[in-house]
């Protein structure tokens, strides 16, 4: 948002008629048909809505941008004009019927075409806010909506600047009404519907819970936030949970809500998107601790309730400098039986369910594989871990791998390690959860490497096979220098630069890269590469340095086949989603 306030209006005054009209055309229209003069939009702001209905991020903002607009329509003076980067009338009308506002006719792509380069649309959803003489307010359109809603009207780099004024005293003054009081509700409310005054909350320590109640991570973190709850209101400690919920629908948070202890504001109020705001929320579950004098004590302490429970309250820095001694010690003896051995628990399991002791795997070296069947870069990375596997089981007994599976069901579970050559631990077994507490599991597939000793080598493993196979092994720093030693070796005799079939269009230079995906064989590449800057075009050197002979066509083929692939993930040819944004390629 700075980036935004730094931005200069421009000063070239666009006139609208000659902005949005054509030589055949001179209105815009709504959604049931309607035909609305474009000189009707003399003296409004008016926002360009680029955005097209195969665009997710677009979809997600467009609700946003419906709710703004009817908030302001008592205010005569903005309009939005909805500019479409759909590739049929189909598709257009369908998205087009649920905007209340204006279009650009579907059929007028000269005029569309024409608004991306006088605009420099590079991605959608974007939303550029002219003022009242045509003049360009901001580019950034779409962040302040996102940001600051209705508020942020009338969308004025000063109008910005006093929010973000007003922000930051709210921060230093901050309170706990300040926080969960509004104009309209100065209560929060128990699941039985009864309203408990915000102020019988003040001088307790109040956590602030963001949920989603839906979201499976939400789901599965509620038994433990509600087990830490009772335990801590048991023993009498000063504090309280008020749930933000962030569902919009009111019936099925009704439903899970009844099932909680807790106090909560209500569903669908406007100060759960204002706290979203204010505290830059980024994940769900999150849980704000709030001290007895108002003040943020901790932005999230989620995961430290799914990891130690009760023990981190009261959630004060003293107290996380606590648990993290103890985390050291726990990692400095940490040992295969105190990562895999659990209550009556100690064994894993091989094909038909043949058990092995943990015991009996002490002194290997153990790759714990995070997977599941469902996922399909787990299905992906698998063909290349057997393969590893087997390499460094020919060379070196004393290795082992064990999946940890995230499986819904047993079948799933059943058919999924049916095509894996080494050993898992149960589903649905206890401990699938607490390893993935302990080596914080954010998405898999993961590889987790263990020593001989028990101790964590290292958490990308994954990493280190997708780029070097079983040469990785044992995945140790110093066998990550040697790899480097011996590439570097190698790349003293490579040449510098090479032309090749999949890439006429420019020579490519032998470059040091942190990270690639290869454009040739389409996987991971870490250090060297032949590389052309200006088209980002990455090839491995194995891939690079073919034999000058290789048939043409079949290099073309293979280009095919990438460019096939890319297809089937992008929602429309050209563009490229990063979850918030789709660019342009």
């Amino acid at each position: 948002m700075e980036d935004q306030l730094k931005e200069v209006p421009e000063l070239t005054a666009h006139d609208l008629q000659s902005l949005l009209c054509s030589s055949e055309r001179d209105f815009l229209i709504r959604n049931n048909g309607h035909q609305v003069k474009v000189e009707s939009l003399k003296g409004k702001k008016v926002g360009l809505y680029f955005s097209a209905s195969w665009c997710g991020p677009c979809q997600s903002f467009t609700p946003k941008l419906v709710e703004v607009y009817n908030e302001l329509l008592s205010d005569s003076k903005f309009e939005v004009v909805f500019v479409s980067a759909d590739e049929d009338s189909e598709s257009f009308n369908k998205y087009f019927s649920k905007m209340p506002w204006l279009a650009i006719p579907f059929s007028d792509s000269e005029t569309r075409d024409g608004l991306d380069k006088l605009f420099d649309v590079s991605g959608i959803p974007h939303l550029v806010i002219l003022d009242e003489n045509g003049k360009k307010l901001t580019n950034e359109g779409v962040e302040i909506i996102k940001e600051h809603g209705v508020e942020g009207y009338p969308f004025t780099p000063e109008r910005i600047e006093e929010l973000k004024e007003q922000e930051e005293e709210a921060k230093r003054n901050q309170s706990l009404k300040s926080l969960l009081v509004s104009q309209l509700r100065d209560y929060v409310i128990r699941s039985d519907g009864k309203k408990v005054p915000v102020i019988e909350l003040e001088g307790k320590t109040v956590l602030l819970f963001f949920s989603l109640v839906t979201y499976k991570q939400c789901l599965a973190f509620t038994p433990k936030l509600v087990e830490v709850y009772r335990e801590l209101r048991k023993e009498g400690e000063n504090f309280e949970i008020v749930m933000i919920p962030l569902d919009d629908e009111e019936p099925s948070f009704k439903k899970e809500f009844e099932g909680m202890p807790w106090l909560s504001l209500p569903v669908l109020d406007k100060t759960c998107v204002k706290l979203v705001r204010y505290f830059e929320l980024s994940a769900l579950p999150t849980i704000v601790v709030i001290g007895p004098d108002g003040k943020t004590l901790h932005p999230n302490v989620a995961e430290a309730i799914e990891e130690h429970g009760r023990k981190a309250y009261p959630f004060t820095p003293d107290k996380f400098a606590e648990i993290e001694e103890l985390e050291k010690i726990k990692r400095e003896t940490q040992t295969l039986e105190s990562v895999l051995v659990s209550d009556d628990c100690d064994f894993v399991i091989g094909k038909d369910g043949v058990k092995v002791r943990v015991s009996e795997l002490v002194g290997k070296n153990i790759l714990l594989y995070f997977s599941a069947h469902w996922c399909p870069p787990c299905r992906a990375f698998l063909p290349k871990l057997i393969e590893a596997y087997h390499e460094i089981k020919a060379k070196d007994d004393k290795f082992e791998v064990i999946f940890i599976s995230s499986d819904r069901n047993q079948t799933s579970f059943d058919e999924f390690f049916s095509t894996m050559p080494w050993l898992a631990i149960p589903f649905g077994d206890n401990r699938k959860g607490s390893l993935s507490r302990l080596f914080k599991i954010q998405g898999i597939p993961m590889l987790v490497a263990l020593g001989p000793t028990g101790k964590t080598v290292t958490t990308e493993a994954r990493e280190l096979i997708a780029y070097h196979g079983a040469d990785a092994y044992p995945f140790t720093e110093e066998r990550l220098k040697e790899i480097e030693e011996q590439h570097e070796k190698m790349a003293e005799e490579w040449p510098k630069k090479v032309r090749h079939a999949l890439h006429k269009e420019h020579e490519l230079f032998l470059t040091e890269r942190v990270g690639y995906n290869c454009d040739g064989c389409n996987g991971m590449g870490r250090g060297w590469s032949f590389w052309c800057e200006e088209c980002d075009f990455d090839l491995h050197p194995k891939c690079a340095l073919v034999d000058k002979d290789e048939d043409m066509d079949s290099a073309e083929e293979i280009k095919g086949d990438i460019k096939g692939e890319d297809e089937e993930q992008n929602p429309k040819e050209g563009w490229s989603c990063d979850g918030d944004v789709c660019y342009k390629a």
